[in-house]
């Protein structure tokens, strides 16, 4: 009896020696290493080049938004009265080129004409003249200088008879290809300038150059927005990632292509595979860890993005990701 009473106490205390044993045992074995990051998605932002009052937002917080989607719009009157401008302008220089081709008016060609004739018929006129002043002075009737006074003015119907008739050939003839040619890049310059506005006007409604959701809306109805100011952001959760923030001394663990499961306690219980994608040195601020005094150096940390393999279904930006590091 007494036997069997030893027995059931060394039975105890030989489990309750085992139980101490692994306990301890346990408690003195390296643990895993859990570490958090959270989850960032890309972002866009859409402005618009025209600084103006913005009109209208046709989106609102938590919209889904394709490419080509009306997102704002903004009234520009400046815009508009430049486009009056270019457009008046234009007119101008049509109304130039088709002078230039049309050349001159029939009463302009016939005036010359005239002038031509004119200054034909003096020309005839002072060449009889001529004739019959040079038969006196032959004769010995009339003097030297008398002769050549009325051979100048002879001469001088002759030149102006010729220079109406280049006049009237001339108008006949038209505009030199060369003012043509300047005519028509005028025309041509004015015509980009009224497709420029054209463009600046289009961009008085803005559309969405990225599919996404709306994270903000930065600028509301009536309210002003600088050229190139973002208005209205939108994230891709498309294309997201897991952030982590890894001291220097477990950077080996995480090579470009290495493979994790990790928890979002957000969405459950379930792990997701994600791959080591970039590894970049984060900003001095805040990165330093003390070591042990006698180490002789301080613990730096590293911005570590891994992104899912496969899709995850209600992702969200923020959520919290554990990756448990043996």
């Amino acid at each position: 009896m007494n036997n069997k009473i030893l027995l059931g106490i060394g039975s105890i205390f030989l489990v309750f020696f085992v139980w101490v044993t692994y306990t301890f045992y346990m408690a003195y074995q390296p643990k895993a290493l859990i570490l958090q990051g959270e989850i960032d998605a890309q972002s866009y932002s859409i402005s618009s080049k025209l600084s103006g009052r913005i009109g209208e937002i046709f989106v609102k917080k938590g919209d889904f938004i394709d490419v080509g989607d009306n997102v704002f719009s903004i009234n520009s009157p400046e815009v508009e009265a430049k486009l009056a401008q270019a457009k008046a302008a234009q007119n101008a220089a049509q109304a130039q080129k088709e002078q230039v081709n049309k050349g001159a008016r029939k009463q302009q060609i016939q005036a010359a004409h005239d002038q031509w004739q004119k200054a034909k018929a003096a020309e005839s006129l002072m060449y009889t003249t001529y004739k019959r002043v040079q038969k006196l002075y032959d004769e010995g009737v009339i003097s030297e200088q008398k002769r050549d006074e009325v051979y100048t003015k002879y001469k001088t119907a002759k030149y102006t008879s010729n220079a109406a008739k280049q006049m009237a050939v001339m108008v006949k003839d038209g505009a030199r290809i060369e003012v043509k040619d300047a005519a028509d890049a005028q025309e041509r310059v004015y015509a980009a300038k009224v497709e420029e506005v054209n463009i600046y006007i289009d961009e008085t409604m803005a559309h969405s150059f990225h599919k996404g959701e709306v994270s903000e809306i930065l600028i509301r109805s009536g309210e002003l927005a600088p050229s190139g100011f973002p208005v209205v952001s939108i994230i891709d959760m498309g294309d997201s990632w897991a952030r982590f923030a890894v001291r220097e001394e477990y950077l080996k663990d995480f090579t470009k292509g290495k493979k994790f499961q990790v928890k979002i306690p957000a969405i459950g219980e379930k792990s997701y595979e994600f791959e080591v994608t970039n590894i970049a040195v984060m900003g001095d601020f805040a990165t330093w860890k003390a070591t042990e005094s006698g180490k002789g150096f301080d613990m730096k940390s590293f911005e570590v993005e891994l992104r899912p393999t496969q899709k995850v279904e209600n992702l969200r930006v923020g959520m919290s990701v554990l990756l448990e590091l043996n």
